[in-house]
């Protein structure tokens, strides 16, 4: 489980093939502290395991294996080494809720059609699938490439977010451009909410 609160921008260093499927390596500082084999890491929102790690200087450079369909269904199929990726560890009991519950199972992917400065802010609109839409709602939750934001508006086919200063400097978004795929999760609450209507409508 996680929140949505991305801890830092760490680097991709390698993506090779694995066993039938791919292993990435990523370089990170914050997110290398204390971890171990078998730890879970979002990467981009996608929740991954830890398969090994090692020293690099001050940082680590931690290994993931990803599935082919993970490959396939996520925005990792444009990383490329020295491309930049959200990461955030776990959330740990006790630990403060920031964000909102972010499991990192992606729903789909979105694809950027605007990114514009607005003063010190700037506003993403994201194309995303029908499959996302339906759990979209204005003010609420959704996780963009693993980043916390609220839904500022519904468009047709997508919505709009405002992006703060801050969230800009610290994740991988300010590498992003028009075009390119970033991956969504939706809020978990809606979801459950959704499928509950849905059992209640068919009884």
């Amino acid at each position: 489980m996680f929140t949505g609160i991305v801890e830092e921008a760490g680097k991709v260093v390698a993506v090779t093939s694995s066993r039938g499927g791919l292993r990435m390596v990523v370089e990170a500082g914050v997110c290398g502290r204390g971890v171990k084999k078998g730890d879970s890491i979002a990467v981009n929102g996608c929740c991954l395991t830890v398969v090994r790690q090692s020293a690099r200087g001050r940082h680590r450079r931690l290994q993931f294996d990803l599935l082919q369909e993970t490959w396939s269904r996520t925005n990792f199929r444009e990383v490329s080494p020295g491309r930049r990726v959200n990461l955030e560890r776990s959330l740990a009991v006790g630990q403060r809720m920031g964000g909102h519950f972010v499991t990192g199972h992606i729903d789909g992917c979105g694809t950027i059609r605007k990114l514009e400065p607005h003063g010190a802010d700037r506003l993403l609109e994201i194309a995303a699938p029908r499959d996302v839409m339906r759990f979209v709602l204005p003010k609420g939750s959704i996780a963009v490439d693993g980043i916390s934001l609220t839904v500022a508006a519904v468009k047709r086919g997508g919505f709009q977010i405002w992006i703060i200063p801050h969230t800009w400097k610290v994740t991988a978004l300010c590498e992003r451009h028009v075009g390119d795929a970033v991956n969504l999760e939706a809020d978990l609450l809606g979801k459950y909410v959704a499928k509950l209507l849905g059992k209640e409508a068919k009884g």
